[in-house]
């Protein structure tokens, strides 16, 4: 490494202000701090002597992604031979090389279509500014595909990037400066833009064109939605002339709540797993990286909101028992990658606590109350990033009343 180190910095002056390649400095400057240590110091004012940039915090966040995204690879690629062959029998271990081949091929190129996007949209504005490539990107890129249902097209998960990078980051700033995720906000946007392809019981695995004639690729959450109708569906076969009670059975036994903690569950691709998640959590925590309180906070509200649910219990899908809830759809994805994003979420203790309480509780109230959105992590966490500043102010001023009113007693 030593003697690449000496390549790059030999060509350094190049890009430096005043050489022939001045104006590709940010992108020089991009590549050469994420290989090696920056060669710049600070020359003035308070600072701390640490090695960890914000490069190498987010490449944490990467390896913590890991889990995830491996899990996603295999559980997709089950689901590619379950919808060629029809059979959601097949055991979830079998064909294991298969599956990954399968599944690597599906998954892979929405990273590649999603880094080389992104990066491409960086760079630009990089050039065009002066600075170099915000770092905050290394995580959005992977966050993006492992967010998406397996079988989105390419051109899709392209022009989300370029929305969530331009709208949702680059117009307030760059990173640190976005006001909502970015992951999330690929997402919303392909939600909303093209609902049909980003819903619905074949996008989640190998799309209509590979399944057989009478198969769905329905998943967890889209069967839960329609238990708020007359026409109640699991794992893609009508429940006809059957209580409630007994559809909440057949689902039960269909996606049982350790299918669910183990992953073994169609959905988008990185979510699935709450043990995957969990592994990137304890990364996360163990490096300070991610946020306790967020994340504690976002399953409490979650599980007391599935609890008020069930006290209600006015249709079946509020019957679902509390703690299942926590362990489909994104809820653990999201309480771990997404709620506690540093730039987006509150920043005060008490107003993470807060922030992960409310996120988590109105997630479950949109998923049980409004069917048309059967997974509503994705709204919740988009509102609470809304909601963060609000949140930390009001616990700021809470403390600054409380030492003035201290002071006068004093």
């Amino acid at each position: 490494m030593k003697f690449l180190e000496k390549i790059v910095h030999k060509h350094e002056p190049k890009f430096a202000k005043g050489g022939k390649l001045e104006k590709w400095n940010p992108i020089f400057e991009s590549f050469t701090t994420l290989a090696f240590t920056p060669a710049l110091t600070t020359k003035k004012g308070s600072h701390i002597r640490d090695g960890v940039d914000l490069k190498r915090t987010m490449m944490m966040v990467i390896l913590a992604l890991v889990p995830c995204l491996l899990f996603g690879i295999y559980n997709t690629g089950h689901y590619e031979l379950v919808a060629e062959m029809g059979d959601r029998s097949l055991p979830y271990l079998d064909q294991f090389w298969s599956k990954v081949g399968a599944g690597a091929l599906v998954v892979l190129p929405l990273v590649v279509v999603s880094y080389g996007v992104g990066l491409t949209v960086e760079f630009i504005f990089g050039v065009i500014k002066g600075h170099a490539l915000h770092e905050g990107f290394l995580v959005s890129g992977m966050l993006i595909p492992l967010v998406m249902p397996a079988d989105v097209p390419l051109w899709m998960v392209a022009v989300a990037t370029i929305f969530a990078v331009v709208i949702g980051k680059e117009i307030f700033g760059g990173t640190g400066m976005n006001i909502v995720n970015v992951a999330l906000t690929a997402r919303a946007f392909l939600f909303f833009a093209y609902p049909t392809k980003m819903s619905g019981d074949f996008v989640w695995m190998a799309g209509e064109e590979k399944a057989v004639d009478g198969f769905t690729g329905s998943t967890a959450m889209g069967d839960l939605a329609t238990f708020t109708s007359e026409k109640m569906t699991v794992a893609g076969t009508e429940v006809v002339g059957q209580t409630g009670e007994a559809a909440m059975e057949l689902f039960n036994n269909s996606y049982s709540m350790f299918d669910s903690f183990v992953g073994m569950i169609p959905g988008s691709v990185g979510e699935t797993s709450v043990i995957a998640c969990l592994l990137g959590a304890a990364l996360l925590l163990f490096t300070g990286v991610g946020s306790l309180r967020i994340i504690l906070s976002f399953g409490i509200g979650g599980f007391v909101t599935g609890l008020l649910m069930n006290a209600i219990g006015s249709n079946p899908y509020m019957d679902l028992p509390a703690a299942h809830h926590l362990l489909i759809g994104g809820f653990a994805f999201g309480a771990v990658f997404m709620a506690t994003d540093p730039v987006t979420a509150a920043q005060t203790a008490t107003g993470k606590i807060l922030y992960g309480f409310f996120g988590g509780m109105v997630a479950i109230l949109i998923r049980v109350l409004n069917p048309a959105y059967p997974e509503g992590v994705m709204l919740a966490i988009l509102f609470m990033n809304v909601m963060a500043p609000i949140i930390d102010h009001y616990v700021v001023q809470a403390n600054v009343k409380r030492r003035l009113k201290r002071l006068k007693t004093a």
